[in-house]
C-alpha cells in the first residue's frame, strides 16, 4: 500500500467512527457551537490543517493527500470547518510574514477551533480592485484606529478574530499604503449585520469598524506592506484544493440526480438521458481539469492562470447541473422545505430530495461571483493565456 493509500484509508476508516454532523450552514449559534465541536473532533484526530507541516500541529501532507482529504470529506457530505478562514488563509500568512509570537499566540487555537477567523478584505467599493479600499487605520501610540466598513465576510457573526487589510498611508499609490491587521472581531466599535441571502442562508456578513482600537503587535508582516503580505492569503484563498472538494460535490449530486429521475421513471425516455449524460460529460471533464492541475504542482509549477478555466468551467457545470434538475424534476423540485404548498402542510420536508435542487439553483447563482468573477476570469484567460490586447480603459 503506498502512502497516500494508507492516507486514505486512515482517513476513511476515521471518519466511519466519527460521522459529520448534518448541518450545511451554520444559521444559528446553536448550529456554529455544533460546527466548532466538529472541528475540534476533527483536531482531535489531527485531521484539521493537514497541509500545515508537522511543527505547527499539521501532517505534512502532500498536494496528492490533500486531494483525497478533501474528496473523503465531500464523499461522506461533511460540512465545512467553522475555522477554515483561520486554517486555509490565516495559518499559511502566519507561516510566511507573521512574527514567532504571532505564530505561537494564534496558530494552535486555530487548529483547534478555541479561535475562529473571518477574512475582512472586501468592500462595498473595492471587491475585485482590493487596491480600491477606503477602510483606514491611523496609528496612535500603542494602537492603530480602525474605521471602515467591510462585506462578504464569511461567518464573521462568529468570528473571534478578523485578519484585514486596512489603509495606513493614504499620500501613496494605493497599493502601496496598504496594511494587513489582525482585528480582534468582540473589540468596541465592531459591528457585525448578517446578509439574508435568496437561499435564506446568511453566512455572509458586513462588517462596520468605527473607531476600533488594535494593538500595534497585531500588525502582520510591516506597514505599508500589506499588499505584498495579501498576496499569500489571496493564493491560498485561490488555490487548488477546493476544486477537489467540488469535484466530488459535483459527482455526487449527478447521481442523486439520476437516481430522483430513476424513482419517478424518467430513464426510459432518450431526451433526460442526454441531459444526465451531458452533465456527466461536464463532471467528467472537471476532473480531467483537476488532474492536469494537481500534474502540473506535482512538478513544482505554479497553477498560474490556468485557474481561472478551472473556476470558469466550475461555474458553468455546476450552474448547469441544477438547473438540468430542476429541468427535469419539474415544479416540485422548486420546493424548499417549509415552502407554501410544499407536500403535507408548510413545514413538511418530503419536498423532493429535502429541497436540495432549490437550494442549488439559488447558491450556485454565487459561484459566477465568489472567487473573482466570471468577467475577472475571462480577461485572465483572454489576456495571459490567449495573448488578446488588454481592453483600453
Amino acid at each position: 500500500m503506498t502512502p497516500d493509500e494508507r492516507f486514505r484509508d486512515e482517513l476513511r476508516t476515521w471518519l466511519l467512527e466519527h460521522p459529520p454532523p448534518g448541518i450545511v450552514v451554520a444559521a444559528t449559534s446553536e448550529e456554529a457551537q455544533t460546527l466548532r465541536h466538529w472541528q475540534r473532533t476533527l483536531h482531535s484526530g489531527r485531521w484539521v490543517g493537514v497541509q500545515w507541516p508537522v511543527e505547527y500541529g499539521g501532517r505534512g501532507a502532500s498536494l496528492t493527500q490533500v486531494a483525497i482529504y478533501n474528496q473523503e470529506l465531500a464523499r461522506v457530505d461533511a460540512p465545512p470547518i467553522p475555522g477554515r478562514a483561520g486554517v486555509s488563509l490565516v495559518g499559511p500568512t502566519l507561516m510566511a510574514h507573521g512574527t514567532e509570537d504571532q505564530r505561537v499566540r494564534w496558530m494552535p487555537r486555530i487548529l483547534a477551533a478555541d479561535d475562529l477567523w473571518c477574512q475582512l478584505f472586501s468592500e462595498p467599493g473595492a471587491g475585485s480592485d482590493l487596491a480600491g479600499l477606503s477602510t483606514r487605520a491611523e496609528r496612535r501610540a500603542g494602537v492603530y484606529v480602525v474605521t471602515g466598513q467591510k462585506v462578504w465576510s464569511s461567518y464573521a457573526s462568529f468570528a473571534d478574530w478578523g485578519i484585514a487589510l486596512v489603509r495606513t498611508d493614504g499620500d501613496v499609490a494605493p497599493h502601496k499604503g496598504i496594511s494587513m491587521l489582525a482585528i480582534p472581531m468582540h473589540a468596541k466599535g465592531v459591528d457585525v449585520r448578517p446578509l439574508r441571502q435568496i437561499t435564506g442562508d446568511a453566512e455572509f456578513n458586513e462588517v462596520f469598524l468605527d473607531g476600533v482600537e488594535v494593538p500595534v503587535e497585531n500588525l502582520i508582516g510591516p506597514e505599508n506592506q500589506g499588499w505584498l503580505v495579501a498576496g499569500t492569503t489571496l493564493v491560498n484563498e485561490r488555490g487548488a484544493s477546493f476544486v477537489w472538494k467540488e469535484q466530488v460535490l459535483l459527482t455526487v449530486s449527478l447521481e442523486l440526480l439520476t437516481q430522483a429521475c430513476a424513482r419517478v421513471g424518467q430513464l426510459g425516455d432518450p431526451l433526460v438521458r442526454q441531459r444526465l449524460a451531458r452533465s456527466w460529460i461536464d463532471v467528467e471533464i472537471f476532473r480531467l481539469h483537476n488532474e492536469r492541475t494537481l500534474a502540473r504542482l506535482m512538478r513544482g509549477e505554479e497553477i498560474g492562470p490556468e485557474s481561472s478555466l478551472v473556476k470558469l468551467f466550475w461555474t458553468g457545470a455546476s450552474q448547469r447541473l441544477h438547473e438540468t434538475a430542476v429541468a427535469l424534476l419539474g415544479p416540485a423540485a422548486l420546493l424548499m422545505p417549509g415552502s407554501p404548498g410544499s407536500p403535507g402542510s408548510p413545514g413538511d420536508d418530503r419536498g423532493i430530495d429535502r429541497g436540495r435542487w432549490a437550494h442549488g439553483l439559488l447558491s450556485t447563482r454565487a459561484n459566477s461571483i465568489m472567487g473573482g468573477t466570471t468577467e475577472i476570469q475571462r480577461n485572465v484567460i483572454g489576456e495571459r493565456l490567449l495573448g488578446l490586447p488588454r481592453e483600453p480603459r
